[in-house]
């Protein structure tokens, strides 16, 4: 079966053999390419996050995941409690919380 191999590589006008270091280098920078434009983002958004469910306090007006607006009444180490208006009270985990609104922001809507 070898004296078939020879045939073939001269009917395509001969192989030639990529360089090693070419490959290790496209990977190399296909791994670079993934770390900045994907992996950096994600984890900076991550401790941005981390850090806004950290500093939750009470009386903080905050926009739910789920697009609920409510104003902290208590705060727990990993729940919240919003009062959502007409005295009604929801119990949250901290984690979906999307944003913190300046103060007001619920009276004015």
């Amino acid at each position: 079966m070898e004296f078939f191999i020879p045939a073939a590589m001269a009917q395509t006008g001969g192989a030639t053999e990529a360089n090693p270091m070419v490959t290790l280098l496209m990977f190399g920078g296909l791994f670079v390419f993934m770390y900045l434009f994907i992996i950096r983002p994600q984890r900076k958004r991550q401790k941005e996050h981390t850090d806004l469910v950290s500093s939750l306090a009470k009386g903080d007006e905050v926009v739910m995941t789920s697009g609920m607006l409510g104003k902290i009444t208590k705060v727990d180490e990993n729940y919240i409690v919003l009062d959502v208006g007409s005295n009604s009270e929801l119990k949250f985990q901290r984690v979906a919380v999307h944003a913190v609104l300046p103060k007001g922001t619920i009276k004015s809507i």
